[in-house]
């Protein structure tokens, strides 16, 4: 879930985001701050969180929900998922990409 959260890793991983920039390493309830998306740096902020699921708004724009769900009888697995509004139903093999460098970052290779 840290690895989630952690503001500094989000450009590792997400083919979207370049850089970011907030007093907030790891997100929390209020997290805001700005991604650069594009070349273009755009404020974001947190809407909701919950510890295991937060979702956000980027240049006051719904954006993507994410959550961490853990597999029953097995606490060392588990399952990040990244749920995106209807409306942005093309964003989904952004998304898909997204998942597969966090699976790379998490698991020790960043080269995915």
């Amino acid at each position: 879930m840290e690895a989630l959260r952690d503001t500094r890793t989000w450009p590792d991983w997400s083919p979207a985001i370049g850089a970011v920039e907030s007093e907030d390493r790891y997100v929390r309830a209020g997290t805001r701050g700005r991604v650069r998306v594009a070349g273009v740096w755009v404020p974001f902020r947190l809407t909701s969180y919950s510890g295991r699921r937060w979702e956000w708004r980027v240049a006051g724009i719904p954006a993507t929900g994410h959550r961490v769900e853990g597999y029953a009888g097995d606490a060392d697995r588990c399952r990040v998922v990244i749920e995106v509004p209807l409306v942005a139903a093309g964003y989904v093999p952004v998304c898909r990409r997204a998942l597969d460098r966090f699976a790379g970052l998490v698991e020790g290779d960043r080269t995915r």
